[in-house]
């Protein structure tokens, strides 16, 4: 069964920054993406970012766009970054990291997810 790990969860200040990590594991098959949804109390749960399995394919949620950056560790292919700058109390949240074999903005499309870590940000 894979694993999805995620790591870096915290509380953080109003524009302060933060990185979260996740590592999958026991992959059955050979390319894998990776991606991050979020889900804040009371809203659904919406996409942030993914990336392909190779790393040269990345796409953003509208509100990560310029401030978010999701990248594969040089190593380990299968463990990956969040790099989260200029950080508002809008994207407090429980941050999920996702595994697949095809990278998608769909929540359905992800079936193997992490249990979630939690990331405050205080005003």
């Amino acid at each position: 069964q894979v694993q999805v790990v995620e790591s870096g969860g915290g509380l953080v200040q109003a524009g302060g920054s933060l990185r979260l990590s996740c590592t999958a594991s026991r992959i059955t098959f050979r390319y894998v993406a990776m991606g991050w949804f979020r889900q804040a109390p009371g809203k659904e749960r919406e996409f942030v970012a993914g990336i392909n399995w190779s790393g040269a394919l990345t796409y953003y949620g509208d509100f990560a766009e310029g401030r978010f950056t999701l990248s594969r560790d040089d190593v380990n292919v299968n463990l990956v970054y969040l790099q989260m700058n200029n950080l508002s109390p809008d994207d407090t949240a429980v941050y999920y990291c996702v595994a697949g074999r095809l990278l998608s903005r769909a929540l359905d499309e992800w079936p193997f997810w992490g249990q979630g870590t939690q990331v405050t940000v205080s005003s």
